[in-house]
């Protein structure tokens, strides 16, 4: 590395990040000018414009993105190490940046969070509940939630859930109109109530398994949402059929406000799966949440 370089790249990041050389200058704790004079350095030293500089914004060049890329998850690396090595004198601290589902954070991660933090006052967690599919390392989150063990093969995952059996619902009043469907090709004559993926803006296509059988049916319907809780009260408002977590709909079948349909269809995933790069070594921190979250393996 160039003598001199490791805080220009620092202060590089900040301003690509934030877009902005105030926000920038207020992060980093320096004055604009001082920030401005360490990026025209930068610059000076590459040989290259790193960033586009307007009245209005500034954002950074095909080079200066592709340097961003590249050096971000780097930093961000050694900026864990080190904590790493400080928490070997302290008590686990830091913040902790989380991506899952609403149903998932809700119902899964919370409650074991709520029992855990009062005992950890350092660790910071940052919860963000979303329907789509994330690059933790380009987004900056620490750990992801997806259902199913079938992750990318630098992901390290853990089982925090048991096994999630999906149920396809309606209300009475719905099911009184038309006849149940008895396989999912008759999803053809129903409303469905659909769920887009945010990650890809695609309609998710309900997924089916009977034995040997497989298959994945695209629906129709009146409404749409990018979360599943939404998705259940239009079932129970009758607006057509819906496609959620067996869990969160039992409540309302003990109560008959729901009613099940294609039972012997319905697949179960298995469970939940926390997971985060395999190259990074959890912090302290971290391994205190992954072992509060932890699902126990029954015994064989």
């Amino acid at each position: 590395m160039v003598k001199g370089t490791y805080n220009d790249l620092l202060a590089f990041i900040a301003v690509a990040r934030e877009q902005s050389f105030t926000r920038a200058a207020a992060q980093l704790g320096v004055s604009q000018s001082a920030l401005s004079h360490l990026i025209r350095a930068l610059e000076a030293k590459m040989g290259v414009r790193l960033l586009t500089r307007t009245t209005r914004s500034v954002s950074p060049t095909e080079a200066g993105e592709r340097l961003m890329q590249s050096i971000a998850p780097r930093f961000e690396e050694i900026e864990a190490e080190l904590m790493a090595v400080r928490e070997l004198r302290d008590k686990p601290a830091g913040i902790i940046r989380i991506s899952a589902t609403e149903h998932v954070a809700e119902t899964v991660l919370w409650p074991r969070l709520a029992k855990l933090l009062h005992g950890y006052p350092l660790i910071k967690v940052e919860l963000t509940a979303e329907s789509r599919f994330i690059d933790l390392v380009a987004e900056r989150y620490d750990m992801g939630v997806r259902l199913g063990d079938d992750l990318a093969r630098d992901m390290t995952n853990v089982r925090i859930s048991p096994d999630q059996r999906i149920a396809v619902v309606g209300s009475p009043g719905y099911l009184a109109k038309r006849p149940a469907p008895l396989k999912p090709q008759d999803l053809a004559d129903h409303d469905c109530i659909n769920l887009r993926l945010m990650s890809h803006g695609e309609l998710y296509a309900w997924e089916f398994r009977k034995g040997k059988h497989r298959v994945n049916v695209r629906v129709g319907g009146q409404l749409v949402f990018n979360r599943t809780q939404p998705i259940l009260q239009a079932a129970l408002a009758g607006f057509g059929l819906g496609y959620v977590p067996e869990e969160m709909a039992r409540p309302y079948l003990a109560r008959g406000r729901l009613q099940p349909v294609l039972q012997d269809w319905c697949p179960t995933f298995p469970g939940y799966h926390l997971y985060y790069p395999s190259r990074r070594e959890p912090s302290r921190a971290m391994q205190v949440l992954i072992d509060a979250l932890r699902h126990p393996q029954k015994e064989k």
